[in-house]
């Protein structure tokens, strides 16, 4: 979710309205509490700073279906290049004779700065919760490694619960929790002062004494396999492979979904030493991350970001560590943001400074409210709207038309920063990550962040256009089914959007636990929605990245209410148009041409009172997140009825440690952000591994092989799943048994050939495997004698019988799906 940052300047509280512990939180309950709140309170304290507040691009927006508007010889005005759009024509055709008597240069008073941060109050100091991981305002000087730690998500003075988790430290609290924190630390920082290095072990023990090596050993194994150092994209990183399985065979997973999440966690397992396949239905990697490329007449072209566009903090983001790693410059979004009336106008300053003053000044109020809650009837949430709405009546705020303009779009872009309308949002919660928030500049990446996912999904083993439908899991195992094909795994990640788990696209068996299911239930899954637009040339300016526009009527207040230009880092004149709240579920009804010409009305709207003549696009799309069946909506958001631990719920494994979740919706403390899927994927990656580490633990440890050594183990394992296999071949002749590839019939389609080979001594055999295709396998079985049968597959067919253990990877694929097929019939059903 991404939120406002208000600044206030030091005043008078008043006292905290009176709370009982019956308290009723109606809508009448709620404005009794507004007005005793404001008979105390001071005409004075509604003065705050002139800081002011605006908005990125924080939509983890899933891969959304985005429609890439089609030629139309309609919208092609003689000197700019046609508009590629579908539909009907456009309006107001300008030409470049026209622009050239234009001033592009924006007259008028000047702007204010709206910082781009995500908090609009400060966190409940009385939830436990939140003072526990506070970092911003820690009451005493921490040193710079203790700072980096803290930008990447550690405690100052305590451990995480994956370090509890862990067993980092024997007991917690005391000195050698103090040592290792600061070990820890020193390790991060070292590793973050070069992230295109492996940092090893030896490195990080060279300035720390070696009595304490263990704590080095303890610290440097977590951060690594945690992700925390020795991640990402850079050469000598992706050609790093732990040894995390000596002698024993590694686990092979299946991750469904190739978003940020999928791939990151794709790319750490295979690093750990797993087997791993990802399945996508998209024909693309990057999920819900999704850059296009536009283009127009005379060589304009762009890169579009329709998905999840901004670096929202840069401080601790591991994205800006890919940055660093690529080599990517990064531009930092600016500050100024100017509003405009409907009129064209800009917005007045004194009043623009008042309505946000007012806004901040309810939310205060608000979060008064809810921390009364919480500490009275912790089980009653009501909708934040509704709050908001009957303190605004309450104090007669934003009366005047202007005033409720301007009001609308702080609302607006609060309905932009969690998906949904404020009537859909839980006021107890809404902003519960807030603590969490990543420090530093808001960015764009120059050409889009799906240099990320291309660099991300590069040499990964991903099958795209496969749909996963359902998955089966049970002690043996799990089955994947993707169409008419099945994936027999070990453990399977789970990384699908939210909107897919609530439209139940995906079935499990068993079925989720019913704490999970409620979990998914009451968690928001939102929407945002995109028009961009590539003109042949920037009239807006090359000074500002992003310019809102107000509207009169409050039910149309999310629709295009900022804009963001793309000019400075797409390699074109790109603008892009925002439509939230109500809006954006409205959008979707709504042709795109009809869209685009509205957008252009607004435009035009602004800038030819100016004498700036707005070109129509050379190219124009829109997004249509909810109706995309692979996210169905744009990213989640805390509804009315939730909290911060349903995004933990979320994320548990079911089936004892078989099926994994991750993605952005399960990150309590970076939702709705693609660095919060991609932490997610890392955290997931670090869960499978020590569930496989306890499987073979507990394996290693059965008395029925006490005596045998770990590789005979393995043999007679894998031996005893083929010979169960081979119990009732498909085809057998002599010493020669086939199984045919499941649920195929076709001739060219793989079979596995088994030969029994006589040993000297009458009674020892072994046996020899390959692969032929089916029609292969008929010929041979119509041969008269075995010897014919093995000259013929040496001199004709060129194969070469192996064993068991020297099987290549199509061998081993081809035993996976006979695995996968009898282990339907036999275990599953």
């Amino acid at each position: 979710m991404s939120k406002e940052t208000k600044e206030t300047r030091p005043e008078s509280k008043p006292e905290d309205p009176e709370t009982h512990s019956n308290m009723d939180l109606t809508g009448e309950a709620i404005e009794n509490l507004a007005v005793n709140d404001h008979d105390n309170d001071n005409d004075n304290d509604d003065v705050v700073s002139d800081a002011s507040v605006t908005e990125t691009d924080l939509s983890l927006s899933a891969s959304q279906s985005e429609q890439n508007l089609e030629d139309d010889q309609s919208l092609q005005p003689p000197p700019p290049p046609p508009t590629r759009i579908s539909g009907e024509e456009s309006s107001d055709l300008v030409t470049e004779q026209q622009l050239q008597n234009a001033n592009a240069t924006e007259p008028g008073p000047r702007v204010r700065k709206r910082r781009r941060r995500k908090r609009f109050f400060t966190e409940i100091n009385a939830n436990p919760a939140f003072s526990r991981n506070r970092r911003t305002s820690v009451g005493k000087e921490v040193d710079s490694e203790a700072l980096i730690a803290m930008s990447v998500g550690f405690p100052v003075n305590s451990l995480t619960e994956e370090e509890i988790e862990a067993n980092v430290v024997l007991i917690l609290g005391g000195k050698e929790q103090a040592n290792y924190i600061v070990v820890r630390n020193h390790i991060i920082a070292l590793w973050r002062s070069n992230v295109s290095n492996w940092l090893t072990r030896d490195h990080a023990l060279e300035s720390i004494r070696l009595e304490h090596k263990a704590l080095v050993d303890t610290a440097y194994s977590f951060l690594l396999e945690h992700g925390y150092i020795n991640f990402g994209l850079a050469p000598v990183i992706k050609e790093a492979k732990l040894r995390s399985f000596d002698g024993v065979e590694p686990p092979n997973v299946v991750v469904v979904g190739a978003g940020l999440a999928g791939l990151v966690a794709a790319r750490q397992l295979l690093s750990m030493g797993f087997r791993v396949l990802v399945l996508e239905g998209r024909d693309r990697p990057g999920g819900r991350v999704k850059t296009r490329k536009m283009k127009g007449g005379d060589g304009i072209e762009a890169m579009a970001d329709v998905g999840g566009s901004v670096l929202t903090g840069i401080n601790g983001n591991p994205l800006g560590v890919l940055a660093r790693q690529l080599g990517l410059p990064l531009h930092k979004v600016r500050d100024i943001c100017p509003l405009y009336l409907p009129s064209g106008e800009l917005v007045d300053v004194g009043v623009d400074s008042k309505i946000e003053a007012s806004f901040n000044k309810l939310l205060d109020r608000v979060c008064k409210l809810r921390q009364s809650m919480i500490e009275e009837i912790k089980s009653v949430d009501v909708p934040l709207g509704e709050a908001l709405e009957t303190f605004r009546m309450v104090y007669g705020v934003a009366e005047e038309p202007q005033e409720r303009m301007l009001l609308d779009w702080h609302l607006a872009n609060l309905e932009y920063a969690n998906a949904t309308l404020l009537g859909n949002l839980s006021m107890a919660y809404w902003d519960q990550d807030d603590p969490y928030e990543m420090g530093g500049d808001h960015c764009f990446i120059p050409g889009g962040n799906e240099i990320f996912v291309h660099a991300l999904a590069e040499n990964l083993p991903v099958f795209y256009g496969n749909t996963v439908e359902s998955i089966r899991y049970g002690s043996n195992g799990v089955l994947v089914y993707a169409g008419a094909k099945e994936f027999y795994c070990d453990m399977v990640l789970c990384t699908v959007p939210l909107g897919v788990l609530k439209k139940g696209a995906i079935g499990f068996h068993p079925e989720l636990p019913e704490k999970k299911k409620e979990a998914i239930q009451r968690l928001g899954y939102g929407l945002l929605n995109k028009v961009a637009m590539l003109f042949p040339y920037n009239f807006w300016g090359e000074q500002i990245d992003t310019f809102g526009r107000l509207t009169e009527d409050s039910s149309t207040r999310g629709e295009f209410f900022l804009f963001y230009s793309y000019s400075s880092v797409s390699g074109g004149p790109l603008l892009v148009a925002l439509v939230a709240g109500e809006a954006a579920e409205r959008f979707e009804t709504v042709s795109p041409t009809e869209s685009v010409k509205r957008v252009l009305q607004i435009l035009r709207g602004i800038y030819h009172p100016k004498g700036i003549v707005v070109p129509d696009p050379v190219q124009a799309l829109c997004s249509r997140w909810g109706q995309d069946k692979f996210s169905y909506g744009s990213y989640s958001y805390v509804g009315v009825g939730s909290s911060g631990d349903d995004y933990d719920i979320l994320a548990e494994s079911v089936g004892d440690g078989r099926v994994f979740f991750a993605g952005e919706a399960t990150n309590r403390q970076y939702p709705a952000t693609m660095h919060g899927a991609f932490l997610s994927g890392m955290r997931e990656a670090a869960n499978i591994l020590r569930v496989a580490r306890r499987r073979a633990s507990i394996s290693a440890s059965n008395p029925d092989h006490i005596d045998k050594g770990e590789e005979e183990e393995e043999d007679e394992e894998e031996n005893s799943c083929l010979d169960q296999l081979y119990e009732t071949p498909d085809l057998t002749f002599r010493n020669f048994s086939v199984l045919f590839t499941p649920n195929s019939d076709e001739p060219e389609s793989m079979s596995l050939l088994r030969v029994s080979i006589q040993m000297e001594k009458p009674e020892s055999s072994v046996w020899l495997y390959g692969l032929v295709t089916r029609k292969q396998a008929l010929e041979l079985s119509e041969m008269e004698g075995d010897e014919l049968r093995n000259e013929h597959l040496r001199d004709k067919l060129g194969l070469r019988l192996v064993e068991r253990k020297s099987l290549s990877q199509e061998g081993e694929s081809m035993i996976s799906s006979l695995k996968a097929a009898r282990l339907n019939r036999q275990i599953f059903d």
